[in-house]
């Protein structure tokens, strides 16, 4: 059964040109590794914090190679390590769905 993993990211408004340069970053490695990307969306009108991906995997097995992938992927660690020294994610919260049929 394929999954959708909803991210949801809390930013700092004052920080969302480099979340977008991290977003844009991800739309070529989070497929490389074997994710179904839709996107990544960025507050436009209203609320200026929150923004949000979306990826789809066939199940949860192939969600956990993904994330073994994306841990030996120079450029994906790279993205991460831009996060975390740039600190313009305040929290990040991932939900896993599954397609109603």
């Amino acid at each position: 059964m394929a999954i959708t993993v909803f991210i949801r990211y809390q930013l700092d408004p004052s920080k969302r040109d480099a979340f977008e340069a991290y977003a844009k970053r991800w739309l070529k490695i989070i497929p490389r590794c074997g994710g179904d990307l839709a996107g990544y969306w960025m507050p436009h009108e209203g609320t200026n914090n929150i923004a949000q991906a979306l990826i789809t995997f066939e199940g949860l097995a192939a969600y956990e190679a993904y994330r073994a992938r994306l841990r030996e992927d120079p450029e994906g660690m790279a993205n991460f390590r831009s996060a975390e020294e740039g600190c313009f994610i305040l929290a990040e919260e991932r939900t896993f769905l599954r397609p109603v049929v």
